[in-house]
């Protein structure tokens, strides 16, 4: 029996047993794509320290909501960094620039105060502020976090130094006394010599800043003893615990630069500086003095009629070997700017007026401006009476004639007499006097006939009380009545003696009378004694003729 072959046929084309591994693939690079594309930006940040950073844990945020989480946690390759990996939600990659800045946000608790308390309870997280630039996937983080951000108002400015004193990051800007801004850092300039702050002034107090604002600093507590006595100035207690920095800008009718973005702004120490720079033109002068300047430092002023007009730059000792005497030359330091024409702004030529003036009587002398600290101060008088005195020294300075301060002269020559005369005082023999009479004053007051007589007069007081509460309101007032009566008695008397006594009365022309007769008699009465005193016995055989020889 004959088998049938099998016919074998080949079907060209693919097999459908490929149709379902190919429709897989389809759909597992579909979700592949489709997962790559709802995937955002992949990110790393490098830091100091992980602290307080875990993987899958640590959010990501932007003004508070969540655009990421922290995927890995490295080193660095040199291992003195951490790299933090962040995974970014999709629709965040403009977020990523060359000036995009991150942070750890911590809680922080210093003597400027609280932040990031929430963190207690949620933990720390990783804030983010969107920068402009080149776009990037790598970026350094802050160690701390900024004090201004970016999405803040303001500007900033940059003020140079010699030091930076208090002044640290967060110190607060003043202006007027009212907080308009913050320090966001320092850095040390190329030539380690001088220090740059940047600042931040927010709005509205930015629109104060122009090209000749000046800033100074008000760190601290500002003690200073001049000629003016002792003062004592501190900004705010905050500036006195953490420093500061205040700024003005004055009104001028100059044209004056709004942008300051390029401007680098000179921070002085002290307000006083600031005063000081704000006049350009100086003029230098020389004086003599031959008396003390005890108490005349560099810096002190020179005043005219009370208005600061300059400040002393020098003070030295100079010995003249051909008179053997010294002298003290003084340099001072003039600004003429601070002295202005009604209408005309300030002197034109500054040095041909004060020529006039030295020639119309200006003289420098000598006074105290405190008695509390005795410092003295420069002052120019017009005293046009004193001659011009000149040293006529060699010098490259033109000089100004000094006179003596006569204020400071009399109190010298005082006190000079007060010791002089205090050194005349024997004080061993006022201080004995003074004890015995110290022990004399002891010895009464503790002696036993002062108490005795303390007593006797309690005594006399007690019974002086007694009488006058038996002394009823009846009794007194008899009393009163009777006086009042006597007293009428006793004008009615004087009248009638004013009567009597009156010239044209007949009784003062008998007064009279009697007073002659009585005159007449006692003359009598006179050559009577005369008589006997002569010849006693004509009281016997009486009076002799006369003529007759006794």
């Amino acid at each position: 029996m004959e088998t049938a072959r099998p016919q074998v046929s080949v079907r060209s084309g693919p097999s459908l047993v490929w149709l379902i591994p190919l429709l897989t693939a389809l759909v597992g690079g579909w979700l592949v794509i489709k997962t790559l594309r709802e995937q955002g930006p992949e990110v790393t940040i490098s830091f100091k320290t992980a602290e307080g950073i875990e993987v899958g844990k640590t959010r990501i945020k932007y003004k508070n909501l969540d655009i990421g989480i922290v995927e890995r946690i490295g080193f660095s390759e040199d291992l003195s960094n951490v790299i933090v990996t962040g995974k970014f939600n999709q629709g965040t990659e403009e977020f990523f620039r060359r000036n995009t800045r991150f942070w750890v946000v911590r809680p922080q608790l210093s003597l400027r105060g609280a932040s990031g308390l929430s963190t207690l309870i949620s933990g720390a997280y990783i804030e983010i502020e969107p920068g402009k630039g080149a776009p990037q996937l790598h970026f350094v983080g802050l160690e701390e976090q900024p004090v201004v951000t970016a999405d803040e108002e303001g500007v900033k400015v940059v003020l140079i130094s010699d030091r930076l004193s208090s002044v640290d990051t967060g110190s607060p800007v003043y202006y007027r006394g009212i907080k308009a801004g913050e320090v966001l850092g320092h850095e040390l300039g190329n030539d380690s010599r001088t220090v740059f702050i940047h600042a931040f002034i927010k709005r509205p107090y930015d629109q104060m800043v122009r090209g000749n604002t000046r800033f100074w600093n008000v760190s601290g507590l500002d003690v200073s003893m001049d000629a003016d006595g002792l003062r004592v100035h501190t900004e705010s207690v905050e500036s006195l615990m953490f420093g500061g920095i205040a700024f003005e800008t004055p009104e001028t009718l100059e044209n004056v630069s709004d942008d300051v973005s390029d401007i680098v702004f000179t921070l002085y120490d002290t307000y006083e500086q600031v005063a000081a720079n704000a006049y350009t033109r100086k003029l230098q002068y020389v004086m003599f003095f031959d008396n003390s300047v005890r108490g005349l430092s560099v810096g002190a002023p020179v005043e005219f009629k009370g208005i600061k007009v300059g400040s002393v730059l020098d003070i030295r000792l100079e010995f003249d070997a051909e008179d053997t005497s010294f002298r003290i030359p003084v340099l001072v330091e003039i600004e003429p700017e601070r002295i202005v024409e009604p209408d005309s702004g300030p002197l034109g030529m500054p040095e041909d007026t004060l020529v006039r003036l030295v020639d119309r009587g200006l003289r420098a002398r000598l006074q105290t401006g405190s008695l509390l600290t005795g410092q003295l101060y420069v002052e120019l008088a017009m005293e046009p009476e004193r001659p011009v005195v000149l040293v006529g020294s060699e010098t490259r300075y033109p000089e100004l004639p000094t006179i003596g301060s006569a204020n400071l002269e009399s109190i010298t020559q005082t006190a000079e007499r007060f010791m002089s005369r205090l050194d005349k005082v024997r004080v061993d023999e006022v201080g004995g006097e003074l004890l015995a009479t110290l022990k004399g004053a002891n010895k009464i007051a503790n002696s036993p006939d002062l108490e005795i007589a303390i007593v006797d007069l309690r005594h006399s007081l007690q019974s002086l009380r007694g009488i006058l509460a038996r002394v009823d309101d009846s009794n007194l007032q008899q009393a009163i009545n009777a006086g009042h009566v006597a007293l009428d008695r006793l004008a009615t008397t004087l009248a009638l003696t004013n009567r009597l006594l009156d010239p044209n009365s007949p009784l003062h022309y008998n007064l009279i009378q009697a007073t002659g007769e009585l005159e007449e008699t006692a003359r009598s009465i006179r050559s009577l004694v005369d008589t006997l005193e002569r010849h006693p016995q004509a009281v016997i055989f009486g009076k002799e003729p006369e003529g007759e020889t006794p």
